[in-house]
């Protein structure tokens, strides 16, 4: 079996995607119209500590994700992702034209935690509420403690991590 990514278009037919390590170009990309929520070229992204992921669609950059291997919790923590302008619902309202794409994101990060020896277990914040019912309704995501200043955190483990990562075997 083999790992083989894939969003949907506006069609909802299958689309394959390729997810290649972020280059400058990648991330660059994110300051041009149409700009991106975020600025992949931020101090913050663009720190070493964390693997950088580019996920693309007929060489069309439609995500960005970035990934922390925590080797001492043996997981790995979804710093961050975020869909192209035109397919994140949060930017205009507009059906996306790719769907799919944050969960093709966190079965990433599960692929990443089963790479470097760990169960499959990710970790993520939701940065709204939104995101933080989906997460735990279409993700089987488990609220983790918080503290003051952080965001809601979320394990995907076990059978929610399965479902979610032999969604893309073949």
């Amino acid at each position: 079996m083999q790992f083989k990514p894939f969003v949907f278009d506006r069609m909802n037919q299958q689309i394959p995607v390729s997810i290649v390590p972020m280059t400058q170009a990648d991330a660059e990309l994110t300051n041009l119209p149409p700009v991106w929520q975020t600025s992949w070229t931020s101090e913050y992204l663009s720190a070493d500590c964390y693997e950088k992921y580019a996920a693309k669609a007929g060489g069309e950059l439609i995500a960005l994700g970035a990934y922390e291997i925590l080797n001492n919790s043996l997981v790995v923590h979804i710093v961050y992702m975020e869909a192209q302008p035109e397919s994140n619902p949060n930017l205009d309202g507009r059906k996306p034209q790719y769907t799919g794409i944050g969960r093709l994101m966190i079965a990433y990060g599960i692929k990443l935690s089963i790479d470097n020896g760990f169960a499959g277990d990710v970790v993520l914040e939701a940065k709204t509420t939104e995101l933080a019912r989906h997460y735990e309704k279409d993700f089987g995501a488990v609220p983790l403690p918080i503290f003051d200043t952080s965001a809601p955190r979320y394990l995907i483990a076990d059978e929610a991590a399965k479902r979610i990562f032999f969604t893309y075997l073949a």
